[in-house]
């Protein structure tokens, strides 16, 4: 079926609420953070549990992303993106309500149900409102819309947590989330997002693929803190990649699959998905370490820690819609190549830090990163998703989002193996919860060591990302 012509008119009002949900969810992710201290005062809870907070939300977003990407395929990704609206709505009224540990983290997978729903929707539905040649710019000002939640988000949280209550950075979603809905379900109605496709859903590769994904993610997050042990954590990444192992073979004999092992064979969509994976690798090395570095050897406040973390996505503001257009104009490979190159060098220059350099010294390496970062992205989405036909976009969207969350989770279980093994044999079997001042020597050793781990992998990607060739786009 012919997907109908969009309304030039009408594209900048659809693409407004494509940024709103792009938002609200990079804005939940910061925002949450930032009030972790504050729930596990209030519920009285130990760290181990409180982190399933934001755990439970990745964990439930990483392996929905693929499943809800093929269901938009089928139902319109309109029927689709509406529905996460109000399911985002409502699990963040539930959460905001939640009396206990044990119901808030059952209402955050419950509210990651609805955020899945949005991102898996939220690219393809911009692919399909704009022409080839405005893709590019379009990708860059979704980062923009990352950018604005990922920097918003600690400061507002602080200032509720701080003048409110916690609970309102769950109630804010609930109006903006039922407005949304109401005015996406009239602006997209009749375009290229509501289209419907008479073919079946996957329901046995939609099970295996959430096993798959839930025992790697839980295995390899938990590696350093499961009480019974690495052997545990080990069985779980081994059920994880068996099961991983097996979906594939079983997508391949379906007429239908939720995820379509051929878009693998589209040279230009394979290399950019596993460049996004490698990237967010070495990304999450430094989001997930910087704050302990901050903390503890540099003996920060918090408050000033949020605003330095801040730094690298300040530049998504600026840099990501230049380097759309001009992917609009040369292409993805140099640029993502370039942008890769340099994040592995603001990795290694985090990695020559030391706890007496100055704070002007701390930004410029963080700005690298940030502006690496901000060049990759949009080009490299756009790349992969204008290759893809309009029919499989949906699926394609949701591999983009799922190699960007697991990308994030196994940087950070590689930094936390490597950061933990080096401080623990260098402490003499001290975790860094045990950090005392005489102990900054070994905390600076693992700190170099696993910023120099992000740096090999992600320079191992830029190559593996020059190597995708020339952009070839697929215009439906």
């Amino acid at each position: 079926m012919t997907p109908p012509k969009e309304n030039p008119k009408g594209r900048w009002g659809a693409f407004s609420l494509i940024a709103i949900a792009v938002f609200m969810s990079s804005l939940d992710g910061s925002i949450v953070n930032i009030a972790l201290p504050a729930i596990m005062k209030d519920m009285k809870v130990s760290l181990t549990t409180i982190e399933w907070v934001p755990l439970i939300y990745l964990l439930t977003i990483s392996s929905l992303l693929l499943p809800f990407g093929r269901l938009s395929d089928i139902k319109g990704r309109r029927w689709v993106y509406c529905r996460g609206f109000v399911i985002f709505a409502a699990g963040s009224f539930i959460c905001g309500s939640a009396e206990g540990a044990f119901w808030l983290v059952a209402a955050r997978s419950f509210q990651g149900i609805g955020a899945a729903m949005l991102m898996a929707c939220s690219p393809a539905l911009a692919i399909d409102l704009f022409p080839v040649s405005e893709r590019g710019r379009t990708l860059g000002m979704i980062g923009t819309a990352v950018a604005a939640g990922l920097t918003i988000g600690p400061a507002l949280g602080g200032f509720m947590v701080r003048y409110f209550s916690w609970r309102y950075i769950f109630y804010i979603n609930i109006p903006i989330g039922i407005v949304a809905a109401i005015l996406a379900s009239r602006s997209l109605k009749g375009g290229a997002g509501d289209v419907v496709r008479q073919e079946s859903f996957d329901w046995g590769g939609a099970v295996f693929l959430i096993i798959s994904l839930s025992t790697f993610i839980v295995g390899a997050t938990q590696f350093q803190y499961l009480g019974y042990g690495i052997g545990l954590s080990c069985l779980l990444i081994i059920i994880g990649l068996g099961t991983g192992v097996w979906f594939y073979h079983v997508e391949t004999q379906r007429p239908q699959p939720i995820f379509d092992p051929s878009l693998l064979n589209i040279r230009l969509f394979a290399i950019p998905i596993l460049s996004a994976l490698i990237l967010f690798i070495g990304l999450f090395t430094m989001v997930f370490l910087m704050p302990f570095y901050l903390v503890h050897p540099c003996k920060f406040p918090m408050d000033k820690v949020g605003i330095t973390m801040v730094i690298p996505f300040v530049f998504f503001f600026f840099i990501s819609p230049v380097s759309g257009i001009l992917s609009d104009r040369i292409g993805s490979r140099f640029l993502c190549s370039f942008g890769m190159l340099l994040l592995s060098a603001g990795l290694f220059a985090l990695a020559t830090l030391t706890p007496v350099d100055s704070y002007g010294s701390i930004v410029w390496r963080l700005s690298l990163t940030g502006i690496g970062t901000s060049i990759f992205m949009p080009p490299n989405s756009a790349a992969a998703l204008s290759s893809i036909p309009a029919p499989r976009r949906g699926i394609a969207s949701g591999m983009v989002a799922t190699a960007r969350n697991l990308g994030m989770v196994i940087g950070v279980a590689l930094t936390g193996l490597v950061f933990n093994s080096v401080f623990y044999s260098l402490s003499g079997g001290f975790s860094l919860k045990d950090y005392l001042p005489e102990q900054e020597p070994h905390f600076m050793a693992a700190f170099q060591y696993a910023m120099s781990t992000g740096g090999i992998v992600v320079a191992i990607g830029a190559v593996v990302s020059f190597f995708r060739g020339a952009d070839k786009s697929v215009s439906s």
